[in-house]
């Protein structure tokens, strides 16, 4: 009887090649994106395909950037991700067909989600590392994650939409 043992593969997330954002409704007429600048993560795969690969990902509340710093520090403060008591998002899950399943972590809430997984493929760089690529986006209730501050305008509108969209591209690196 003979026992194959399979290894991991593990991946890395490549900051410089990589973007992580996110879009919210302004006064139910527009729309205001953000990113997050600092973040890290990675995957273990067992395969070129990343099916059932184990992903971690955590992004630093602090480095939000919505271009209008007077936002950036309003969402910063308790009255939104409270970055100083709770300094990183976090997400941890697994890639199941073209469907990326876990469980999203803001403040102390933990709520499972779903994001569409867009593989794009694995190349080898001019400098010999092998990198693949993937597009995520998804979308969620930041009220169910304890983001709940608002404001009503004299006609009556929100000033800020409950669902957020997620969008991620991302580049990992083999290590």
């Amino acid at each position: 009887m003979s026992t194959t043992t399979v290894t991991a593969t593990k991946w890395a997330i490549d900051p410089t090649h990589s973007e992580v954002s996110f879009k919210v409704k302004h006064l139910v007429i527009s729309t205001v994106t953000g990113n997050f600048k600092s973040f890290e993560g990675g995957a273990e795969s067992d395969s070129d395909d990343f099916q059932g690969a184990e992903i971690s990902f955590a992004a630093h509340i602090a480095s939000i950037d919505t271009n209008q710093s007077d936002r950036d520090n309003h969402l910063k403060s308790a009255d939104f991700f409270d970055a100083e008591k709770y300094p990183k998002m976090t997400f941890t899950g697994i890639l199941e067909g073209d469907k990326l399943k876990g469980e999203l972590t803001i403040k102390e809430t933990t709520k499972d989600v779903e994001l569409s997984a867009d593989f794009g493929g694995i190349v080898q760089d001019p400098y010999g590392q092998t990198k693949a690529g993937f597009e995520l986006e998804g979308k969620i209730s930041r009220k169910e994650f304890g983001l709940t501050w608002n404001a009503v305008t004299e006609a009556g509108s929100v000033v800020v939409s409950d669902q957020v969209r997620i969008l991620a591209n991302i580049q990992i690196v083999k290590q």
